[in-house]
């Protein structure tokens, strides 16, 4: 899987099918499942420490909240392929009784930054809507399709991605008790909310118009996401997140607008 003949400190396996509109199960039972598991064994074999991306995604339209508590894991419904296979990674770690000498998976929320066009359609809609306000003068969101929620207020835990490799970092120095951990912000923001941002950071004001959802996605959609932080907290992470606004702002100015 590896060449020996390189020393390996750690490893860090962020690689995944990502694609949430993929449902042959079968290309995420490979990419996100098998390939994982190899990279375990491996890590194990040779006791290299290990930090992989699990992903919110588990946590389906969360009935069951959003505790990254090993409990919970087999009580989770994802609603896609993707999530399940996340999921399912989580659940063969925590039983696992070869392990690394440490390792963390992390339950990455919606995750924005620079150096992420490569990801297409899945890339965040940070990127998106800023694209579409430089082509289009407007962005699209989608309509709400559930009365508890207004056109563009389905709320997710944003989170910045120098965030995400600051706590990578921490990780690896610290080395806290091996297990699962959410990473996000802990605070659900609207879809409004972030384009708002991106319209502030560009200097210009709003302009947003909504689009009904594609009914195909309407089912396996999460319309509310909001991390649960303790657990990361209490390991001894010290550092705050970037607000939405403060996270936005740097990404647009510094990277987009570049």
């Amino acid at each position: 899987l590896l060449n020996n003949e390189y020393e390996i400190d750690i490893i860090i396996h962020l690689g995944a099918r990502t694609d949430t509109t993929e449902f042959n199960y079968a290309i995420h039972e490979e990419l996100n499942l098998a390939y994982s598991k190899a990279l375990w064994h491996y890590a194990t074999a040779k006791q290299i420490p290990l930090i992989y991306a699990s992903s919110a995604a588990t946590y389906g339209s969360g009935e069951h909240g959003y505790d990254d508590s090993h409990a919970v894991l087999d009580q989770l419904q994802p609603l896609n392929p993707y999530g399940v296979s996340k999921n399912e990674f989580d659940k063969w770690a925590i039983q696992q009784l070869n392990q690394p000498p440490f390792w963390a998976g992390l339950k990455f929320f919606n995750v924005y930054g620079f150096r992420e066009a490569h990801k297409g359609r899945m890339a965040s809609m940070v990127y998106h809507g800023f694209n579409q306000i430089r082509s289009q003068g407007f962005v699209r969101l989608f309509k709400s399709h559930r009365p508890e929620y207004v056109d563009g207020g389905q709320q997710r835990d944003f989170i910045y991605v120098k965030d995400l490799v600051r706590v990578i970092q921490w990780l690896m120095e610290a080395t806290p008790k091996s297990g699962i951990y959410n990473l996000g912000t802990g605070v659900a923001r609207s879809f409004n909310d972030l384009i708002h941002s991106v319209f502030q950071a560009m200097g210009l004001p709003d302009r947003i118009e909504y689009i009904d959802m594609p009914s195909d996605l309407r089912e396996s959609y999460q319309y509310y996401t909001q991390a649960t932080m303790e657990k990361l907290r209490k390991a001894g992470y010290p550092y705050p997140f970037y607000t939405l606004e403060e996270g936005v702002f740097d990404y647009v100015q510094q990277y987009l607008m570049r």
